[in-house]
């Protein structure tokens, strides 16, 4: 794998182009003296290596790695709440940038993105900063104020009804479990969690569960 990394403070590198990792591994011992880790995948000795080693930063350039249908990086971040996801190497595309962000990532960084700025942007995602170019950053700004716009309409369904237990779901839904893990933790039926979702969609008239995250989120049932 990689180097050695500074105490708590450090990057992990993700990407299947063994020369990209290499070469990013150098810019940010060399430019950030951050150290780095570094692996084509997510398997249980990389995930190890990361929660151990106290990596702060996850380096991607793969959107089809971070929305993947097992959650590989959701789960990690749920063991790991502080780690910042940083991808590079993206397309100019408003709906993958807002998809992203939805899925909780902090930063963005398209093609065309120099090392210098793939090193500053760790840099900033590490101080706590998000990180995106300038034009969809505006694209940000205006989802936002849209979303504030049909907040009313919203609202005015706030009255989902949502029981208890649906309730103790969401939060658990938010953190990427998936309903195998969410029936450990509430110690139920992976089928009965089937049916608590299947209901917290249509109560809150969400088509994913990841709209139905953002939903409760709006209307304060999440922090």
């Amino acid at each position: 794998m990689g180097s050695a990394m500074d105490g708590s403070t450090g990057v992990y590198i993700l990407s299947e182009n063994r020369f990209l990792r290499e070469a990013l591994s150098r810019m940010l011992r060399k430019q950030s003296a951050l150290g780095a880790l570094s692996g084509p995948s997510i398997t249980a000795e990389v995930k190890a290596e990361i929660l151990g080693a106290g990596v702060r930063v996850l380096l991607l350039d793969s959107v089809s790695l971070f929305l993947a249908e097992d959650d590989a990086i959701q789960k990690l971040r749920a063991e790991a709440p502080a780690l910042k996801i940083l991808l590079i190497g993206m397309e100019d595309d408003d709906q993958t940038f807002l998809q992203i962000v939805r899925r909780g990532a902090i930063g963005y960084l398209l093609k065309e993105a120099s090392a210098a700025e793939v090193v500053g942007a760790v840099r900033a995602v590490t101080n706590g900063e998000a990180v995106c170019p300038p034009r969809l950053c505006r694209l940000l700004f205006e989802s936002v104020a849209q979303q504030t716009h049909w907040l009313p309409q919203s609202r005015s369904r706030s009255q989902w009804g949502l029981t208890r237990r649906e309730q103790q779901l969401v939060p658990l839904i938010a953190r990427g479990l998936r309903n195998k893990e969410i029936a450990g933790h509430l110690n139920v039926s992976e089928q009965t969690v089937k049916n608590h979702v299947h209901r917290i969609l249509h109560k809150v008239g969400a088509d994913t569960r990841l709209d139905a995250v953002d939903l409760c989120r709006e209307q304060g049932l999440l922090l």
